[in-house]
């Protein structure tokens, strides 16, 4: 629902820097997004309650091994009417179902659904290289490449089966292995060739085209 085909989105935050973006991201109304967000929040919610519920029926634990504040936390909320509610739905679930529903549920919301990876790049500092990690509970994958590293940026082509395929990779001095800018998505030739101009134009002042 929110992946499409890669789209650039570029941003000049000063002179000397530009930031280029692909992703995958539907563009919808940020309203639609947000409220897609707190729907993935109380569906993550309710499933975490289901599972309590299930477990305060039948405790893995005796009480005197749960900590006190949590114990009383529990009581609390096992009296009230959501708790009961939520405790008289839970208990006619079998655990061996139960749970293995709840964590594939809980995977499931975690994902974002789409892939999002940018260039950044800094005239006289270098290159930095990110990658949006595809689940909300993982940190994204940054990479900084300072200039006098950079031999130079290239625009590659490989085959994937019986297709060729375009992608932009960075040489880096002392490494035997290119940089893939975009490893994930690796948009097509149009959005290539416009990140390698802009990326060099910004990198080398307007010189990048004299180093090609």
């Amino acid at each position: 629902m929110l992946s499409k085909a890669p789209r650039l989105q570029f941003r000049r935050p000063s002179p000397t820097t530009a930031e280029f973006t692909v992703t995958t991201l539907r563009p919808l109304p940020t309203p639609i997004h947000v409220f897609l967000l707190l729907a993935r929040l109380l569906l993550s919610l309710a499933t975490v309650l289901l599972l309590h519920a299930r477990f305060a029926v039948s405790p893995p634990l005796p009480d005197r091994f749960i900590p006190l504040f949590l114990r009383a936390g529990h009581d609390a909320y096992r009296c009230s009417h959501a708790g009961r509610a939520v405790a008289s739905l839970a208990s006619g679930v079998p655990v061996p179902i139960l749970v293995p529903a709840a964590a594939g549920l809980l995977w499931l919301l975690s994902r974002r659904g789409y892939a999002c990876e940018s260039l950044l790049v800094m005239r006289g500092l270098g290159v930095q290289t990110s990658s949006t990690a595809g689940s909300y509970l993982a940190t994204t994958a940054t990479r900084f490449i300072p200039t006098e590293k950079i031999q130079d940026i290239l625009v590659n082509e490989a085959f994937r089966g019986f297709e060729v395929r375009y992608y932009l990779v960075v040489v880096v001095e002392g490494e035997d292995d290119v940089v893939v800018v975009f490893p994930d998505i690796l948009p097509g030739l149009k959005i290539v060739e416009e990140v390698w101009r802009g990326a060099r134009a910004c990198l080398y002042d307007r010189r990048g085209e004299e180093k090609g």
